[in-house]
């Protein structure tokens, strides 16, 4: 990967940052209302959601590292710098996967009932409008800097929309039909899409 030099280029770059400083903004505050209120209520999916979080502000501040030494390292520096974060990303999917695959069956195992949390539904829907948009302009950015790191962490953040998506369904049939089994489910609908982007990074030799 060349050293970008050009304006525009720098332009995309310090974008992508700004996308990443409004993740780890985000998801630190997603995270602490997450665990809290799915301690509160006994809701693994909201637990894992929040635990979700902390994995999303840790890949976005690899990213941040590895963008800002695009701009400032040379060339063998930031393509190393790309390497590691993509490697990063990978190890933070699996980390999930296992907690969420964990927590969901041990629940569903010993028929753990959840209670209703209107925090935890509020939190999930403002997240499922928010993320995909920062998803999207990632990997938007991404095909301009050449950056797969960056690709894979948008692929993360639209994840995570997917994972409020499959929140709130879990937790709205507890809330409204009592069906406590909707929420362990809910959280294990996420296990494909989380394992499978966790191998295609650590497996992609192509960087």
């Amino acid at each position: 990967m060349k050293r970008i030099q050009s304006n525009q280029s720098e332009r995309f770059i310090r974008h992508a940052l700004w996308l990443e400083y409004a993740t780890v903004g985000w998801n630190v505050i997603e995270a602490f209302v997450a665990i809290g209120a799915g301690l509160v209520a006994g809701s693994i999916a909201l637990v894992g959601f929040g635990f979700d979080s902390i994995i999303e502000v840790a890949a976005a501040s690899v990213l941040i590292w590895r963008l800002r030494c695009e701009l400032s390292c040379q060339h063998d520096s930031h393509e190393k710098a790309e390497k590691n974060a993509l490697r990063f990303i990978g190890i933070t999917f699996l980390l999930l996967g296992a907690y969420v695959a964990y927590e969901a069956g041990s629940m569903l195992w010993s028929r753990e009932v959840p209670s209703t949390s209107t925090v935890g539904l509020v939190l999930a829907m403002l997240s499922a409008a928010i993320m995909p948009f920062l998803g999207l302009r990632k990997r938007h950015i991404a095909k301009h800097i050449g950056s797969k790191a960056l690709a894979a962490d948008g692929m993360e953040t639209l994840i995570c929309a997917y994972l409020s998506v499959a929140l709130l369904i879990g937790l709205g049939l507890n809330a409204w039909l009592g069906w406590w089994w909707a929420d362990p489910v809910a959280a294990l609908a996420m296990l494909p899409l989380i394992l499978h982007e966790g191998w295609e990074s650590l497996t992609d030799d192509s960087v």
